[in-house]
Parts: structure tokens; C-alpha cells; sequence
């Protein structure tokens, strides 16, 4: 039996658009009430956990983040905080926008104070992952592929001049992988069960129920990063949709999670993660749709190749480090698919510095890197080929014109 399409007609158009809009209404009003909570006081005062901390020459920046407010501040050098730390901070609000306020707002403090908080799990976790490893490089990585907690700067830039910064943002690629762990995992004690107890129930798709709770669970713990919730959001349609014998891989499913995501947490809206999360999926499902007939072994890495070179000119209009060593991230996408897990076992099991030898040499190689640019005009025309592409073929190989001419001029 043929899948059937989400939306049909320009009627189920229309009734999405009114349900995504009333939902979006109601977020946005209630992000107002907030932010006009916020805007009472000249001086606000509340408690906070600490996301990031940027070393600046003078002072410490740090993202800090509560149940209703994302914002920046400066601090003292002399303030010795971690990640994670908990604090009470009091901060002018005068030249706070309901703009800046949704995107993460700066505002100066007035005092900071540690909060006394007992651990909580993903502290416990945290400092698990971190006292396995020597090298701050290290302790970080695994706290971000693990707990999606940010990675300063000057690290970040490493994994930006390896092109592998998609490999340590918590995404979709992620979460197959877990879910493909938690499925194996589950599998054969749930079948001795609902054989025994209820063999009228649908395995499958119990299963894929049991992960979403797991999921949603590792959401709320790693603070609903933009590129993981698009990925969850996803996952959730996919299981809803195989139910309904409604066509999973299409443009529309993408367009309906980005317009949800909006509406719940408009907030981001101005998530580059995010917007790069969609960007990425979009462009694998243009390669699905007209590469699906390679073989195989062929397609697995003639994916990850043109999915590099389709998602470069994007890449580079936000950052322009460029380097040749990036020419291999391809390889290590496909290395990566075994090493996640792999780091993942070694860490429940307290030997996750096994392979850190090797891991401080590669991140600590030396990299020529040089700026390249997307140009404004370039960056819309690839824009607009792209979605182009999902009408003809024509444009789809005017597309790929257009990455070979960007990926020459970028490395030759």
C-alpha cells in the first residue's frame, strides 16, 4: 500500500498554518509576560547555572541560563566558577529589548554569589566524564559530545579547522546512534516479557516508545539544544507517521518540525545551530532524492562526501576558517559512527582516557588554516538552487555546478 502525504491539499496547508500560528501567538505572549516580569525591576535578581565561561583578557563572560531567561554577562577574574555551578546574580535590565531578550541578551551584574546546591545527575555525569581525562581539550570534547556542555573558544576552533564541528554538536547523527543502543539493549528483555505477559502488543513499535521517553529524558538533561530538539522532534513525527502509513522522508515533514520548533521556543529563531541542524537534513534529503539508486557500499561514502561539499558554501558564510585538512571529514564522519559509541561504552565503564594519547596528537596538529568566505550574492543564488532543486533536475545539476565552482575556488 502506497504511503499517503501529510498534506494533501491546500486546505490541510491552511489548517497547519492556523495551528502553527495560534501555537506561535501563544509562546510569543508568554514570552512577553517574562520578558515584561523581567523589565518591572530595574535591578533583577534570580538564580542561575552556568552554561559556558569565555576567558577574556580582563574578565570571565559567562552564558548562564534558568528555567525562563538565557542571557551573558561579566565577571571578575578573581570569581573562580565551573560549568555548571549554580549562582545568584543581580543585573541592570535598563537596555533590555523583547528582541534581545529572545535572542540571549547582555546585562551587566551588580553582584554575584555562589549558590550551595547539592549535584544534581547531569553534574554527577559531568564530573564523571571529566575526572577520566588530563588535557582541558579532552574534558571537553566528551562533555559536549556527551552532555552537549559548550566548548570554549579556542578549542572550538579546532574542531571548526577540521571541519568536524557537526561530529561534537549533539544532532540527529547522535541520536540514531543512541537509539540504535537503546534499541539492541531493550530488544530481547522487553520480548521475554511481552511474550509472557501481553503478546497481543505491537514489539516494535513499544520499543520505539520506550526510547522516546529515554530521549526526551537526555533532551531535558543536555537543556534542549536546538539541533538535538529538531532531531527529537523528528524522530517523534517519524514513529507517529510510520503508524499512519504517512510518507516519512519528504520536504514537508522538515518544513512542519521547523515551523513546530518555532512556535514552541521562538527563541530560536536566531539558533545557528538550529538553521544548520535543518540545512543539513534538507541536503540529505536532495541526495536521497536523487542518489538513492547507487549501491550501497558506493552511496555510504559518496554521502558523506557530497553532503560535505553541499554544506560547505553555507558553512563558510558564518565562519571562514578553512584549512586542507578539512578535505578529510568525510573519513572521519564515517570513523565516527564506530568511535561515538565505542567512547560511549568506555566511559560507563571508567576507561574513557583509552584512547587519548592518540586524540590529544590529533587535536593538537598543526593546522594552515586560511580565511574563504561566502559571498552575500553566491550564499542566496546556492540558497535558491537548493530548494529549487526539489522541483527539477535541471536546477539540482545547476547545484552541484555551483559547489564544484565554490570548493575549487576554496582549495585551489
Amino acid at each position: 500500500m502506497d504511503s499517503l502525504q501529510l498534506l494533501s491539499d491546500k486546505k490541510d496547508f491552511f489548517v497547519l498554518f492556523l495551528i502553527i500560528l495560534f501555537i506561535l501567538i501563544t509562546n510569543l505572549s508568554y514570552e512577553y509576560f517574562k520578558y515584561s516580569k523581567l523589565k518591572q525591576e530595574e535591578i533583577y535578581e534570580d538564580s542561575f547555572r552556568i552554561i559556558n565561561i569565555y576567558d577574556k583578557k580582563d574578565f570571565y563572560v559567562l552564558k548562564l541560563k534558568n528555567d525562563d531567561i538565557t542571557f551573558f554577562t561579566s565577571i571578575n577574574k578573581k570569581l573562580k566558577f565551573e560549568k555548571l555551578d549554580y549562582i545568584n546574580i543581580a543585573f541592570v535590565t535598563l537596555q533590555i529589548n523583547f528582541l534581545t531578550y529572545l535572542k540571549g541578551f547582555y546585562a551587566k551584574s551588580i553582584y554575584v554569589e555562589q549558590e550551595k546546591r547539592d549535584d544534581d545527575l547531569k553534574k554527577i555525569l559531568y564530573k564523571k566524564i571529566v575526572s577520566q581525562h588530563k588535557q582541558i581539550e579532552l574534558k571537553q570534547l566528551f562533555s559536549a559530545l556527551f552532555l552537549a556542555i559548550p566548548i570554549s573558544k579556542e578549542y572550538r576552533d579546532i574542531y571548526t579547522g577540521l571541519s568536524i564541528s557537526h561530529l561534537i554538536a549533539i544532532s540527529g547523527f547522535h541520536l540514531s546512534i543512541l537509539s540504535g543502543i537503546i534499541y539492541a539493549l531493550v530488544f530481547y528483555p522487553y520480548k521475554i516479557i511481552q511474550e509472557k505477559y501481553f503478546i497481543y502488543r505491537n514489539r516494535k513499535m513499544d520499543i520505539m516508545f520506550i526510547i522516546i521517553i529515554i530521549l526526551f529524558f537526555y533532551l531535558f538533561l543536555t537543556d534542549m539544544v536546538p539541533s538535538l530538539l529538531r532531531s527529537f522532534v523528528m524522530f517523534v513525527f517519524a514513529i507517529f507517521f510510520l503508524r499512519s502509513n504517512i510518507k516519512l522522508l519528504s520536504y514537508n515533514t522538515l518544513l512542519i518540525t521547523c515551523l513546530f520548533i518555532i512556535s514552541v521556543f521562538p527563541q530560536y529563531i536566531f539558533s545557528i545551530s538550529l538553521w544548520f541542524s535543518l540545512s543539513g537534513v534538507f541536503y540529505i534529503f536532495l541526495y536521497l532524492q536523487y542518489f538513492k539508486g547507487l549501491p550501497t557500499l558506493i552511496s555510504i561514502v559518496f554521502f558523506n562526501f557530497w553532503i560535505y561539499f553541499a554544506f560547505n558554501p553555507i558553512v563558510h558564510f558564518f565562519f571562514f576558517d578553512t584549512s586542507y585538512e578539512q578535505l578529510l571529514s568525510p573519513v572521519i564522519t564515517l570513523i565516527f559512527s564506530i568511535f561515538y559509541p565505542f567512547e560511549l561504552f568506555l566511559h560507563l565503564i571508567n576507561f574513557g582516557n583509552l584512547l587519548d594519547t592518540y586524540l590529544i596528537y590529533l587535536l593538537n596538529f598543526s593546522l594552515d588554516i586560511k580565511q574563504y568566505e561566502t559571498s552575500s550574492y553566491f550564499f542566496v543564488v546556492y540558497i535558491v538552487f537548493s530548494f529549487l532543486s526539489i522541483f527539477g533536475k535541471k536546477y539540482f545539476i545547476i547545484l552541484n555546478t555551483l559547489l564544484m565552482i565554490f570548493s575549487i575556488n576554496m582549495f585551489i
